[in-house]
């Protein structure tokens, strides 16, 4: 089977009805349209381009994570260590009540090709899902990994953003610290096709011997992407090399 990108985006609902990533299927309610999603949630068809990129605290980046406009999240569990829901290159905490499951890396073989589509972003896969619907909000903190390479964390988010489905406006990129680790942060505007409307997502970047990880925040709207930050800044807070 062989199909355009564009269109593979197009079929997450009705795939994601069909079946889910790890377990999805306790997952109710809208999402933010990406892997393990349920399947009330709808697509939105990939904007043209990637935007206007900005540097600095403009644009969407003007939460300024990381210097602390942004409190913290209560520790629920850690992912990414021995016996953990996600084998992963990192550790790193995980808010309360936040759920973890790992991605399978070998799906049904009759999707598999539409979900190689929907779990590749840039030059990353991603690897793990941390749902925060037990906790009360609509989204996820979806953390991706790529092939070892030599290229630097902003390079990773800017092929991570140039291939987003939703589009990616006024990314503003900012360089900040994982842990210890140097990491490339980024704010940056997509619209959901769902609610017709702008809203913000996140993401930061760090490389690693096994290859870049990126840490990703979306969520329904920007509302529920604001009232998920804690989470996101934890992960980033807490992050070390596993």
């Amino acid at each position: 089977m062989t199909m355009a990108r564009g269109t593979v985006r197009g079929l997450i609902p009705a795939v994601l009805a069909a079946v889910t990533l790890a377990g999805c299927s306790s997952s109710t309610g809208a999402d933010d349209g990406r892997p393990g999603g349920p399947a009330t949630s709808s697509a939105p068809a990939k904007a043209a381009g990637a935007g206007a990129e900005k540097t600095g605290a403009a644009g969407a980046g003007a939460e300024k994570t990381g210097t602390g406009a942004t409190e913290v999240a209560e520790k629920g569990g850690q992912i990414g260590g021995a016996g953990s829901a996600c084998d992963l290159p990192v550790t790193f905490d995980t808010a309360a009540d936040w759920k973890p499951r790992g991605v399978p890396m070998n799906p049904d073989p009759e999707l598999a090709e539409v979900l190689a589509e929907l779990s590749e972003q840039g030059t990353v896969k991603v690897v793990c899902e941390i749902d925060a619907k037990p906790a009360g909000s609509i989204g996820f903190l979806r953390v991706w990994q790529g092939k070892a390479s030599e290229d630097d964390p902003r390079a990773v988010l800017k092929a991570f953003l140039a291939d987003s489905p939703n589009g990616a406006e006024a990314a503003a990129y900012t360089q900040v610290t994982a842990g210890a680790l140097a990491a490339t942060e980024v704010g940056y505007t997509t619209h959901s096709e769902l609610l017709d409307e702008p809203k913000k997502e996140r993401a930061f970047a760090v490389a690693t011997p096994d290859g870049p990880v990126v840490v990703h925040l979306g969520g329904m709207d920007t509302e529920e992407h604001t009232a998920m930050l804690p989470a996101f800044e934890l992960a980033k807070k807490t992050l070390k090399l596993g």
